[in-house]
């Protein structure tokens, strides 16, 4: 198969019909041409861009809508004013514009372990270094509204994970997954997110600036073409590429019903080792963890957990599609049962300064000193002693070994 090349310079002229990567953008963009489709054409052509020089006769056999087969013969016939082809020409050169780099399934920059799940992505869009792809990554995901100690743990694995090798990988997301990115970053090391929206779309808007820091070092990647916002749907698809390209993946914090568990579930269902960092029991955000060590998932405590295990497998499997990517066979997992309803938030008291407010923000369900309280609020030691009775006194906060944490 004829790997693709991986971008266009700026100033090339684009010409979808003698550009290299032009069957591959036209592929990706045919109407419904969904991943039961394109797992026929995978089965019965040798190249899949094949099926844009195929007969009739061979498109009709493999069951393709009339609208796809509309695309294709326009395709053959070079006719550059069907609104499908004309779309894709602008996306090419949209790409050539801004230096986005294309990687094509089956192409030699294409990560063999991401190409080996069901319905990988036909075509990867980056921006940053795609050889970062090949490298053995670790997913860490968790929740969007983490608790202080989530976040510290998030950055503080991300930081150990990637001093031992392994480039960090989510989805840019607020909560844990900015956090991750965050930890990488700290200590000089790539990271790699993939979004749900075109990679020259900023996701939330708060992260411009980690942005920017992700492409200058690591790499945004995406499956949807430039200048796609993000939609709700995007996101669940995205997390198959997450971790579709990890050897592992570590949930952080998560709710039962976070999006998160369903990243976990698509690592099992592909064959990766799925971690969890358990936390109190009264913390909600430690149910969704709980439910996967529950499953069977590995519980960790430090990152010797992950290291460990991650060694351990590729040990056992000495087979891999891609260098440094093992591909095992899933772990037999319990079922899981439904999980309860967590509690609801306790609401704050309408009286409440803002002060009381920030610190109640900074707390979660593990204890914090009053240093690290200090610290996350600015407050000095005098006004976070007062501001502490006050909570206490209100029974939002209780004292516990090593300092001050959330009521349950």
């Amino acid at each position: 198969m004829t790997a693709v090349s991986p971008g266009v310079a700026s100033g090339d002229t684009v010409n979808l019909f003698d550009h290299p990567v032009g069957p591959w953008l036209v592929l990706s963009r045919l109407p419904r041409f969904g991943a039961r489709r394109w797992q026929a054409v995978v089965d019965h052509l040798a190249c899949p861009t094949d099926l844009l020089t195929a007969p009739g006769s061979v498109l009709i056999e493999l069951g393709l809508p009339p609208s796809t087969r509309d695309m294709i013969v326009a395709w053959q016939s070079g006719d550059q004013t069907h609104e499908g082809l004309a779309e894709t020409a602008v996306i090419l050169a949209r790409c050539q514009q801004q230096r986005i780099q294309l990687l094509a399934w089956g192409s030699e920059g294409y990560p063999g372990a991401l190409q080996a799940i069901p319905d990988a992505p036909k075509l990867l869009y980056v921006r940053g270094d795609p050889a970062l792809l090949q490298q053995p990554q670790v997913a860490i995901v968790g929740s969007r509204s983490a608790t202080p100690g989530g976040l510290d743990h998030a950055r503080r694995f991300a930081a150990a994970l990637g001093e031992n090798g392994y480039c960090i990988t989510s989805g840019l997301a607020m909560g844990i997954d900015g956090a991750a990115h965050q930890g990488a970053l700290e200590v000089g090391r790539p990271t790699l997110a993939v979004i749900g929206t075109g990679v020259d779309v900023v996701y939330p808007r708060q992260h411009q600036a980690l942005t920017a820091d992700v492409v200058a070092t690591g790499a945004l990647v995406s499956e949807l073409p430039p200048g796609t916002p993000p939609r709700a749907a995007h996101f669940p698809r995205r997390n198959r590429i997450i971790s579709g390209l990890c050897q592992g993946i570590l949930v952080v914090e998560a709710s039962p019903r976070s999006g998160s568990l369903i990243t976990a579930r698509l690592a099992l269902e592909q064959g990766r080792e799925v971690f969890a960092i358990p936390g109190s029991i009264h913390n909600p955000l430690a149910r969704g963890c709980h439910q996967l060590i529950r499953q069977g998932a590995v519980l960790v405590e430090s990152i010797d957990d992950i290291i460990g295990e991650l060694h351990a497998w590729s040990v056992r499997s000495p087979e891999s599609s891609s260098p440094g990517l093992p591909i095992r066979q899933p772990p037999r997992f319990r079922q899981p049962t439904a999980a309860p309803e967590p509690a609801p938030a306790r609401p704050l008291p309408d009286h409440l300064a803002a002060r009381e407010i920030a610190v109640i923000g900074s707390l979660g369900y593990d204890p914090r000193s009053t240093d690290e309280l200090c610290a996350a609020t600015g407050l000095a030691a005098d006004e976070l002693m007062q501001s502490l009775l006050m909570l206490e006194m209100d029974g939002l906060i209780e004292t516990a070994p090593g300092g001050f944490q959330r009521s349950a």
